[in-house]
């Protein structure tokens, strides 16, 4: 069940219809409102909220044929909590008459590809009168043409109704949430000093600051739950095996300091999930503010150096955190970036929000070259990684369900929404993680780190926003696949940096020019060290949803002809490129003010 403040959001359609009657508009009745019908039985059976719910629809009351039946629709959408617009119709309508103008609202129109009459005309009329006003909407129009009592959605207008839904109902998740920051700036990383005019100018996301200091408050006075503690202490010694100890012997703790480490990073995860969402046992204790949260959508832990100089690190907390599971048993997973990198975190929450699915956050450590494999282990890449890997490791936030040990219905790797997942597969996820004992060089006040290696061929997106001094926002895309490496190449590579965290081997499709000429070209263009890794090639739902938010994408590998956006992005030019930054310059971030 979702576990944050608000309604989830519901798409609102619109069957807009010729108004005048005597005859026209009675014959497009049916017509009209079946259409509208199809729509919303396409999306309510093929969309969930990653909280697990279905997507509802609401539908006006009546076809839409002028202004007040325009406002009428507009006032049911509002008391039913519609925050997506999708309008439908099969025939000409009076164009700005009829249509939605809610600035904040994610809209797009489908009009019926049919030659009775002209549903494509008024799809040109209404996105030139979108566009007018300033109100961006993306068009779908079927390549076919269908005839007229013909109410099946061709697969291509199937394909844009759901990538739409699905980015509108995003930006719709987003609106009114938080971003929890536990500490700071980390090390000087740029993306964890977090910017509270760009996550509320582009996302209608707060900044909320809580000191690490709570954590400690919390540990010492007892503000969690004892009971769940106890439970979840008693799950992670039965799950969560030690692996090697990789400090050097006179560096190594006993095993009665672990323990305790173990009790405080358990207590820590408590507390942070806490801190995000809530607890409503707090309040039974006396902690009433507590008790609330922070109705945080995402968030990060500061960690180093000043936490983890002195105490266990959270790469824990992170990784349960990040996973489908954990002692409650199988549940949605949280967005939580290693670091407080907040850029990385909402690069993860797009992710999660698209595919419903956990999220991967990963240091982009390395590009290993076919020719510097060889030469350090005598061994030469083949299938799909011949051509050169990239190291993807990070020692907190990488989710359990990387170990890529959940199956989809033919075996093969996958990373499932948790409804869909397995107790089976929780114990296999486990069973493949180890958690070696920090390295002490960097984590003095101790700790454990998740140990594992993703399996191959998973089909992956890796994204990334960056912030531009003087352009603002910008996004990242990569579609590749994991590629699971002979074990006698992995653990010579794997030794070389640190060993004690999880490694996604990640292999690009690179199309021989520009960043995507090879593996060490989109190594070499990306814009940061960290990177948010997604399940499936979702770079087409990215670049949908991020043309809602006005963020231009600076690097991404998908298809042209899979690039969704709204139709005045045509206005600003024929390459795509340039178009997008245009577009994004001349409407300005979503909740924000254009200077």
């Amino acid at each position: 069940m979702n576990r944050l403040i608000g309604r989830l959001p519901k798409i609102g359609i619109r069957p807009v219809i010729d108004g005048r009657e005597l005859g026209v508009r009675e014959s497009l009745e049916d017509q009209c409102m079946d259409m509208a019908k199809a729509a919303a039985k396409l999306i309510e059976e093929h969309l969930r909220f990653p909280s697990g719910e279905r997507v509802e629809c609401v539908i006006a009351d009546t076809t839409i044929g002028g202004v007040a039946d325009a406002a009428a629709c507009a006032d049911k959408f509002k008391r039913e909590g519609v925050e997506v617009s999708l309008t439908v119709t099969p025939c000409w309508c009076y164009g700005t008459e009829v249509m939605d103008t809610d600035p904040l609202m994610p809209k797009a129109v489908w009009g019926f590809n049919g030659t009775e009459r002209p549903g494509a005309v008024y799809l040109a009329a209404a996105l030139a009168g979108y566009s007018q006003k300033g109100l961006p909407a993306f068009g779908i129009y079927g390549r076919e043409v269908q005839d007229a009592g013909d109410m099946r959605i061709p697969k291509d207008v199937e394909e844009k109704l759901l990538r739409f839904a699905k980015a509108g109902l995003a930006v719709a998740q987003m609106k009114g949430k938080s971003y929890l920051s536990i500490g700071y700036s980390s090390m000087g990383i740029a993306g964890s000093m977090v910017d509270v005019n760009f996550l509320q100018d582009y996302f209608g996301i707060r900044a909320e600051f809580v000191e690490s200091v709570e954590i400690l408050r919390r540990i010492d006075e007892g503000i969690y739950d004892e009971e769940e503690f106890e439970k979840a202490l008693k799950w992670t010694k039965a799950n969560c095996r030690e692996g090697k100890d990789y400090n050097s012997p006179d560096a190594q703790k006993s095993a009665e300091v672990k323990d305790k480490e173990w009790e405080k990073v358990v207590k820590m995860t408590l507390i942070c999930r806490d801190l995000m969402v809530g607890n409503p046992k707090l309040k039974e204790k006396g902690f009433g503010e507590e008790a609330k949260g922070r109705n945080a959508i995402t968030g990060g832990f500061q960690g180093q150096r000043q936490w983890t100089d002195y105490q266990p690190n959270a790469d824990f907390t992170e990784s349960i955190l990040n996973s489908s599971f954990d002692w409650n048993g199988i549940r949605q997973a949280f967005v939580f970036a290693t670091e407080n990198d907040c850029l990385n975190a909402v690069s993860m929450l797009f992710g999660h929000l698209l595919t419903n699915t956990a999220q991967l956050f990963s240091d982009v450590r390395t590009y290993w070259s076919p020719e510097s494999v060889e030469r350090v282990t005598g061994k030469k890449l083949t299938g799909i990684a011949k051509d050169g890997i990239i190291h993807l490791i990070n020692s907190g936030s990488t989710t359990l369900d990387a170990t890529a040990q959940q199956s989809d219905a033919d075996g093969n790797p996958t990373m499932k929404p948790y409804w869909e997942i397995t107790e089976a597969e929780v114990e296999q996820c486990l069973a493949h993680t180890k958690w070696p004992a920090a390295i002490g060089e960097y984590f003095r006040g101790g700790g454990f780190s998740s140990q594992f290696k993703t399996r191959g061929s998973m089909p992956l997106t890796m994204c990334r926003i960056n912030l531009v001094k003087g352009l603002g926002p910008v996004l990242q895309i990569v579609e590749g696949w994991s590629v699971e490496l002979p074990e006698d190449i992995h653990s010579i590579l794997d030794e070389r940096t640190n060993p004690t965290w999880p490694t996604t081997w990640f292999v690009p499709r690179t199309t021989g020019k520009g960043f995507f000429k090879d593996a060490y070209s989109v190594m070499a263009k990306w814009g940061a060290n960290h990177g948010a890794i997604s399940y499936g090639h979702i770079g087409a739902d990215l670049i949908a949803l991020a043309a809602l938010l006005r963020i231009p994408v600076n690097m991404h590998n998908v298809a042209e002809d899979d690039i969704f956006r709204p139709s005045a992005w045509a206005a600003f030019g024929e390459n795509l490129e340039s178009a997008d930054y245009n577009a994004c310059a001349n409407y300005g971030p979503l909740y924000g003010f254009k200077s």
